[in-house]
């Protein structure tokens, strides 16, 4: 999708938040999820930036939700999802896994009903400034979103030593890894305008042996 596929044609932009899992204000992930989603604009996006520090929200407690039911924080993060096409993740890595802060918050948020990961695509993206960038944290974070429904786009990026790896303007140093992240940003908006827009291009969802063979076209197989 390109900004001439949004403006002029009478369709609404694709609609995607783009979402630093970091607290800390000059976090690396910060940094990269702020080029994201410029470059998600540029693609013609209209685009919902924001910080995990935006929902503040207590550790899971079973006790807590029953006693005074879901916090503020987890039910504004619920409707920025909600109201999105798609959304990205830009996720630090804590101890080869995901960092506890954002798992609290997916927990919570699933908690809404109807929760709002169900079908909808992500994208995930992380900086680090190890040599790894990041990945193995977001290879775990795939299992806990795969589980709520939603649909991970295949293609991670992944920013080794980002503490070196951004100009002073924001854009990534290493000119390849600008043109792939800005192609795979692109890609990934394409799918999700294909999936959302054009109800022709829906398919039924095949997943298993047994699955339905007489779905209706729009219909899941996870329904």
């Amino acid at each position: 999708m390109t900004a001439d596929s949004a403006h002029g044609t009478g369709r609404e932009p694709v609609r995607v938040l783009v979402f630093g899992a970091s607290r800390r204000s000059d976090s690396l992930n910060s940094r990269l999820a702020e080029l994201v989603a410029r470059l998600a604009a540029q693609a013609g996006g209209a685009v919902d930036l924001a910080r995990m520090a935006d929902f503040d929200m207590p550790v899971y407690d079973g006790d807590t939700e029953q006693e005074t039911g879901l916090p503020q924080g987890a039910l504004a993060l619920r409707e920025r999802i909600a109201s999105c096409d798609g959304f990205v993740i830009a996720s630090p890595e804590y101890n080869a896994s995901v960092p506890g802060v954002l798992k609290n918050a997916i927990d919570w948020v699933s908690r809404v009903r109807p929760q709002p990961f169900k079908d909808k695509h992500a994208l995930l993206v992380s900086a680090s400034p190890s040599l790894v960038g990041g990945n193995r944290g977001l290879w775990a974070l795939r299992v806990p979103l795969e589980h709520l429904g939603t649909r991970v786009y295949p293609d991670m990026f992944s920013l080794a030593r980002a503490h070196e790896g951004f100009t002073p303007e924001g854009n990534l140093t290493d000119t390849g890894l600008q043109a792939r992240l800005t192609d795979t940003v692109a890609a990934f908006l394409r799918l999700v305008e294909a999936d959302t827009r054009y109800v022709c291009l829906q398919r039924r969802w095949y997943e298993f042996l047994s699955d339905r063979t007489d779905a209706a076209v729009t219909e899941r197989s996870q329904d």
